[in-house]
């Protein structure tokens, strides 16, 4: 204590002298704080926060706001889609009418209310116009929504509510002629396969059959049978959902290929048909072994020769001939509502001579539906351009007033006017000179080109008819695409189906 007493005296006397002393300070050491978040940085991720969340949410706005403007139908319609059925406690379903105004399905109701859906043409329109009990098919599934709606006057709807009534639902009025369909129908006879046909400057499909068929009138009392038979195919609908080869019809495409890869040498083609042409161990054949001699390409084309097309497919470059292909729909979808099978096409770069030369003949392993080359045909005959298909022309309310109206929409433009014009000349050529002269002595011009597709299955050997062309050439009316199973060549069985189609369509509108 005392000494602790001197050291200050001492020090206060010599602070009063304004001497300086001399003081020990202890070190003190501290922990390194972080630096502090400026004002700026929590701003900055606050930011990239609100904008990541404004940006999802308007994201979610546009893709409902997508759904409910573009898809709204397509979902409304699909046939998956249950939720329209419970309407038919509201609404009598509505009737489905040709362009003609033959009543392809109606709803009758009897005095105790019991509704019965009728097909008045039973097996002629059964897979286009389908069936609406035991599921749906056809435009009985893809009109569903529209058939089960009512676009009648605010007053109707208000009577019939009073009345405690069920109102009818809209009518879906198709672009299908019940002649036309008639026509085909009978056209295509015993044979199972399909008869297309559409207007090429629309997409207007004014007949689809498809064999074998079914009554939908029938539909309830034929399920059990038809749903455990493995092998039977009645219920599909072999215009958009069977896959053939195509045989030589597809020689259109591989035309154009071999336009397009040699554009300042395919006019100058030669080609000597001795019946064969081999590379390596692999041999095509002309038809029944037919030797045509020297042929150019119109010539190759209109005669079918087979040995010729081997040999163009081997000048082509594969991976550029798939790319036309993929344009022309092959393994995509096509521009249709209804629904329809992917053809295929599978050659690449890697692909042996025999699977080059079958392809460039329409053989191996491509397929393709009847309304797939019925749109590629189409396209040749509207100078360059395919157009969407459709088959539904308007909804109406029952009483007849008009609720909307479908127009005509091109896809896409999938060759120049110029290959259009050559690929026609070449198919005309084939009516004049080649393997469809049965088609030349109209008052109507037809180009056209025939197929015959061989094919085996279970160990059985059979040829497939096909023919697909379009009428009055130059102003092109009508597009018909025809398969007739097991038919032989094209010329001896799908040419005449076709011939009747063409002249029931004159009859019917007129040339």
């Amino acid at each position: 204590m005392e000494n602790t007493t001197r050291t200050g005296t001492k020090q206060t006397n010599r602070a009063r002298r304004g001497e300086k002393i001399p003081v020990k300070v202890k070190e003190v050491y501290f922990e390194q704080e972080p630096e502090p978040v400026t004002g700026k940085g929590r701003t900055t991720e606050l930011g990239i926060v609100t904008y990541t969340f404004v940006f999802l949410f308007l994201l979610m706005i546009g893709y409902l706001s997508y759904i409910n403007i573009f898809k709204a139908d397509e979902l409304n319609s699909n046939s998956y889609n249950t939720k329209q059925d419970a309407n038919t406690d509201k609404y009598i379903r509505g009737s489905i009418l040709s362009a003609d105004g033959s009543v392809l399905a109606r709803t009758d109701v009897s005095e105790s209310g019991e509704e019965t859906r009728v097909y008045p043409y039973a097996n002629i329109f059964s897979h286009i116009i389908g069936y609406s009990s035991n599921g749906k098919s056809g435009l009985e599934a893809s009109s569903n929504y529209d058939l089960l709606s009512s676009h009648a006057s605010v007053l109707t709807q208000l009577k019939d509510g009073a009345e405690n009534e069920k109102m009818r639902g809209d009518s879906v009025v198709v672009t299908l002629n019940a002649s036309l369909q008639n026509a085909a129908y009978e056209a295509l006879g015993g044979y199972n396969g399909a008869v297309v046909a559409l207007e090429p400057d629309t997409g207007k499909i004014l007949a689809m059959v498809s064999k074998p068929d079914f009554d939908p009138n029938a539909i309830e009392d034929i399920w059990e049978s038809l749903i455990t038979d493995s092998t039977s195919s009645v219920l599909l609908n072999r215009a958009t959902q069977g896959l053939y080869p195509p045989g030589s019809t597809f020689k259109i495409l591989t035309t154009l290929a071999f336009m397009r890869q040699q554009p300042g040498n395919f006019k100058n083609f030669q080609y000597d048909c001795t019946s064969k042409y081999t590379v390596d161990d692999v041999t095509i054949n002309c038809y029944n072994n037919s030797a045509h001699g020297q042929e150019d390409l119109k010539g190759a084309f209109a005669h079918s020769c087979n040995t010729a097309f081997a040999s163009i497919g081997m000048e082509l470059d594969n991976d550029d001939f798939k790319s036309l292909c993929e344009e022309f729909l092959f393994n995509k979808s096509l521009p249709a509502t209804m629904q329809h099978s992917t053809s295929q096409f599978a050659l690449d770069e890697d692909s042996s001579y025999g699977e080059v030369m079958t392809t460039s003949i329409g053989q191996g392993e491509t397929l393709v539906t009847p309304l797939h080359m019925a749109l590629i045909t189409a396209t040749v005959a509207n100078g360059g351009i395919m157009m969407r298909p459709y088959c539904v022309d308007h909804i109406e309310t029952y009483d007849g007033d008009t609720v909307s109206k479908t127009s005509p929409s091109k896809y896409k433009r999938l060759m120049t006017t110029e290959e259009a014009r050559l690929l026609t000349e070449y198919m005309q050529e084939t009516v004049n000179s080649g393997t469809a002269t049965a088609l030349g002595w109209f008052n109507f011009s037809v180009a056209g080109k025939t197929g015959s597709a061989e094919y085996v299955s279970n160990g059985y050997e059979g040829t497939h008819s096909w023919f697909v062309g379009f009428s009055n050439v130059e102003n092109p009316d009508l597009v018909v695409a025809v398969i007739a199973e097991d038919g032989g060549t094209g010329s001896e069985t799908a040419v005449p189906i076709a011939s009747q189609v063409f002249q029931a369509y004159y009859n019917i509108y007129g040339y």
